[in-house]
């Protein structure tokens, strides 16, 4: 098993926990006082692009992660002549070919095209607690920097407000409180979707959001996720909020309308009670089948209107990951994301996630080669978004050029959550009376903070590009979650600018499968990419015998 290292001396990062191939711990807390480098990036933005201690110190790379396959196992490729999709108005000279000159604007859909600003987007914030706590940070965030933004399933059936009556929405006030933070700061870049799985479908979510907000909204299926098999779960330690959960028709674990489970519960051996999904199409039995139940399900909300609509699958096998790809694609849905094994932002089984599915970048790989078969055949592609498991801009721009050119965004989870976190901590420590409503943590700062400044204009070095935007006025509302998410997106969006000049490709468009190379031989078996010295080789030797 590969060991990710937990420090990094050159960016003066350090992890909590154990890291993982993203670089976050594995267990991520709300609490953290830091200080991984995602963490860190919320705070110092492009600053953590670049080693520590400036003309103090000299840096060299300590790569060691090049076994086994995973993103890491991937190299981007850079040349050392030429410039390919130049932005228009841009010419070919050094002086305009700058990495700041790179656009990483863009866009997906088939027949509406939804623009983003950063090629990335938030994985499904649903029903776990922590998603509704800090959801100002996220949806404000998400809105101000431009880019998609998922509310994940089961928003309206844990919701005690909502009112539902022969399987028709009345009220959903947490839902229309998710769409509407968004909304209010939308311009024209990003969107926010709402995600359906089996209970959503029968509680009329699809309906009820159609009629509210038309086509403001990107309705997405959901077969899957990257960090369980069985569907959806929340833990809830209250008796009575689990018992309104089964009336509500969820599966709940250990049932609290037993007295034995009650009594337990009341002693204190039970502390808490999960809540879970249903599976998806286990009463068909052939592809056929699902093939089928599936367009009757996108035709229906066609019908009542959306224009947008998206699917979100797991890391199941090879079989299903074709049908998501084939079926979005001939129902001529707005994107595919895929999720691969290893990420989840909820709560998931623990030895699930350790043990079930396939890893994202075999996922990912294995996504183009379908997707090309389509092609190739004359068909059109669905736009993809990769995800699970992806933290930095190097993790964004492999995932863009592994799936390119049908994969338009890199879903991230947790990484975009710990911005919202860390704001909201710090909030709560500048202004105590709204602790407790953004959710704050801590009492005081901790080391890693203070050493860095006492106000939030101190703090976050995206602070004034944000109020910029926003005006001065409008900047005491802007939820400081929300300003070290913008914070953080402007370091990752400034890394990919970086990373994209080197390759010479100055818009998302011109990203190829040419821009990477695999770092080892079983790397390159099981993704088709070359490997680093094979790669153009060819072109080397004609050089040389030329």
């Amino acid at each position: 098993m590969i060991q990710w290292p937990k420090t990094n001396d050159a960016l003066g990062t350090v992890n909590r926990g154990n890291p993982c191939e993203s670089g976050l711990c594995t267990l991520c807390r709300v609490d953290c006082a830091g200080k991984c480098e995602t963490w860190l990036s919320s705070l110092k933005g492009r600053k953590l692009l670049y080693p520590r201690d400036y003309s103090f110190t000299t840096a060299g790379s300590s790569n060691t992660t090049h076994l086994g396959v995973s993103y890491n196992s991937l190299r981007i490729n850079g040349y050392n002549y030429g410039a390919t999709g130049l932005p228009k108005g841009l010419s070919n000279s050094e002086d305009e070919c700058i990495f700041p000159n790179v656009s990483v604007e863009g866009e997906f859909g088939k027949i509406v095209k939804t623009k983003f600003r950063v090629p990335v987007m938030t994985g499904a914030l649903g029903s776990t607690f922590v998603a509704a706590k800090y959801w100002e940070s996220f949806a404000v965030g998400a809105a101000l920097v431009g880019v998609p933004i998922v509310v994940g399933e089961n928003v309206v059936g844990i919701d005690k407000q909502a009112e539902i009556r022969d399987g028709k929405i009345i009220k959903a006030p947490e839902l229309d409180r998710r769409i509407e933070t968004f909304m209010r700061y939308y311009d024209g870049y990003g969107a926010i979707l709402v995600q359906m799985n089996v209970e959503d479908t029968r509680n009329g979510v699809a309906e009820y959001v159609i009629g509210k907000y038309g086509d403001k909204v990107i309705i997405e299926l959901k077969w899957g996720q990257g960090a369980k098999c069985i569907g959806g779960e929340i833990q809830v330690n209250s008796l009575e909020y689990a018992q309104f959960l089964k009336k509500r028709g969820y599966v709940v674990d250990p049932d609290p309308t037993i007295p034995e489970v009650q009594e337990a519960f009341k002693s204190g051996s039970i502390k808490s009670i999960a809540r879970h999904s249903r599976l998806g199409y286990t009463s068909l039995s052939s592809e056929a089948r699902v093939r089928e139940s599936f367009m009757k399900a996108v035709k229906y909300l066609r019908k009542i209107g959306y224009k947008r609509i998206s699917l979100k699958t797991g890391s199941y096998g090879m079989e299903a990951l074709a049908m998501a790809i084939k079926y979005a694609s001939e129902a001529k849905l707005d994107l595919l994301t895929i999720d691969g094994s290893g990420g989840g932002t909820g709560m998931s089984p623990w030895n699930m996630m350790e043990a079930w599915g396939v890893p994202s970048v075999l996922l990912h790989a294995k996504a183009y080669e379908y997707a090309q078969i389509l092609a190739k055949k004359g068909k059109s592609v669905v736009d993809m978004a990769f995800a699970g498991g992806l933290a930095r801009e190097d993790h964004i721009f492999k995932a863009l050029a592994l799936g390119a050119p049908y994969t338009k965004l890199a879903c991230m989870g947790r990484a975009l959550m710990i911005p919202a976190y860390l704001g909201s901590n710090i909030q709560g420590v500048l202004d105590p009376a709204v602790k407790a409503r953004v959710s704050g943590s801590w009492d005081k700062f901790p080391a890693s903070v203070a050493d860095l400044g006492t106000t939030a204009e101190e703090l976050f070095a995206g602070y004034y590009d944000l109020q910029k935007k926003v005006g001065k006025d409008e900047m005491k509302n802007i939820p400081l979650g929300a300003v070290a998410f913008w914070t953080l997106a402007d370091k990752l969006a400034a890394g990919i600018q970086q990373l994209m000049a080197g390759a010479r490709r100055f818009t998302l468009k011109a990203i190829s499968r040419e821009d990477i190379f695999s770092a080892n031989r079983e790397t390159e078996k099981e993704t088709g990419v070359p490997f680093i010295t094979d790669f153009a080789d060819d072109k080397a030797r004609k050089i040389l015998k030329s």
